[in-house]
């Protein structure tokens, strides 16, 4: 429970950055171009997409000729703008004849630049995050030839050959082992070379392996692999009481070999609520001990971090170099998810589509500040990039309107705009539910 709350209060801080930022780039420019704004709100005062059901917030103070508040429903937000069509779909000034500070007055490039703006501010905002990240944390990358101890498998990679301990020689132009899962997802890499007691093998993939392992639900299809050593036994714990003790290195959890971290963990968790017998190796002799395993499914001590066994390559930059350093982490990104959206358009993709929860499990279970703001980074590109598609009720739906209208000198009727809003609308609806009733469908899978 504790980390469920630790990823939905990430979660929400995320978002509450990401959305007010965004709303201020449509915003900004609105006020500029003399553009009357009646509500700025972070989150929605009302169950988006229905903008007369459960109206109401949690906070709103007015200031001047528009109303800031919060909302309750945590989806987004949204700025009001005066004589425009929007999530609010209040459409009564439409009734009457434009004044000179509604947006609908205003000329299209004005208008373009207002709707673009949030898209603008993210794509920023995401390549500043990043470069602050490198600044701050460098970056550090394992490289496929400095995995000595080889892979564990996941079961749905199991089935096409691979065994745990396998060392991974070659997969496409793959140099470090954060770069496999796109070789083999998204760039379609089949062939992959592999040494296995010495010999060295190789494994093709079938054709359609990269839906086969979305429709199976697969996070990650490899895990580093190093020893179960202890690092840290933490005081009053119960690996202390059994006494563990730093530099033990476990082989075994009740009868099952650890022959690695993660294999390791995941035994030790499989076991809430139980006493375990562990095998540890201590100055080279095995010895038995007892250990009680929490309701969280730990025994009170830290693993020993990968960098100890093997040999990563860590990049620091100073600040004006972390400058293009994000600009180019931030194409790489950008690029890789554009990439991988055509997996959403297939069966399997679509059933692997999630909502809040989907996105709350991408954070990490510990309140890590480098984990944090990666991961914001990443959402504020996603945000831009799914703001800007083609979709009516989205900038983009607005952002094509107003290149038809500068292209061809015609302006969409109010009505004409009023009613792809309401289409914009329900397919966001549908969306909103098909997204998080996958959720749901998960947790009881």
């Amino acid at each position: 429970m504790t980390e469920f709350w630790i990823k939905a209060g990430q979660l929400l801080l995320s978002l509450s950055i990401l959305v007010t930022l965004h709303e201020l780039g449509h915003f900004i420019p609105a006020r500029l171009f003399g553009t009357r704004v009646k509500k700025f709100y972070l989150f929605f005062d009302f169950l988006f997409p229905l903008p007369n059901v459960m109206n109401f917030s949690l906070f709103k103070i007015k200031r001047g000729e528009t109303e800031y508040g919060i909302g309750w429903f945590p989806m987004g937000g949204y700025v009001q703008i005066d004589g425009m069509v929007d999530e609010s779909m209040d459409t009564e000034a439409l009734k009457q004849e434009p004044k000179p500070w509604e947006f609908r007055s205003k000329p299209a490039w004005q208008r373009l630049i207002i709707m673009v703006g949030g898209v603008v501010v993210n794509l920023i905002l995401g390549f500043l995050i990043y470069s602050m990240v490198l600044f701050s944390w460098g970056e550090e990358k394992l490289p496929i030839a400095n995995m000595s101890y080889g892979v564990t498998v996941d079961s749905s990679m199991a089935v096409y050959g691979f065994q745990n301990g396998d060392k991974i020689l070659e997969v496409g132009d793959a140099k470090y082992f954060s770069q496999i899962g796109m070789e083999i997802m998204v760039n379609e890499t089949r062939n992959i070379k592999i040494e296995r007691d010495g010999a060295v093998q190789e494994i093709m993939l079938p054709e359609e392996a990269n839906l086969e392992l979305v429709d199976k639900g697969t996070k990650r299809l490899f895990a580093i692999r190093f020893p179960f050593a202890v690092d840290t036994v933490m005081p009053d714990g119960n690996a202390l009481k059994a006494g563990l003790l730093r530099d033990d290195v476990i082989v075994s959890v009740s009868g099952s070999p650890t022959p690695d971290a993660a294999t390791g963990i995941m035994a030790i968790r499989s076991h809430k609520g139980k006493t375990i017998d562990l095998v540890v190796v201590r100055n080279g002799a095995e010895m038995k001990l007892n250990a009680e395993v929490s309701e969280e499914g730990q025994i009170g001590f830290r693993v020993k971090p990968m960098q100890e066994f093997l040999e990563t390559e860590t990049y620091t930059y100073g600040f004006f170099e972390s400058i293009p350093a994000g600009f180019k982490k931030t194409g790489e990104k950008l690029g890789g998810y554009i990439s991988s959206m055509k997996l959403v358009f297939t069966k399997e993709g679509a059933s692997q589509i999630g909502g809040f929860g989907a996105i709350g499990g991408m954070f990490s279970p510990t309140w890590d500040w480098h984990s944090f703001w990666s991961m914001t980074a990443f959402l504020s590109l996603i945000l831009a990039f799914m703001n800007i598609l083609p979709i009516p009720a989205l900038d983009g739906g607005h952002v094509i309107f107003l290149l038809y209208e500068i292209v061809t000198g015609r302006k969409p009727g109010d009505k004409f705009m009023e009613y792809t809003q309401t289409v914009g609308m329900v397919l966001l609806l549908a969306l909103l539910v098909f997204a998080n009733g996958n959720d749901i469908i998960r947790l009881f899978k």
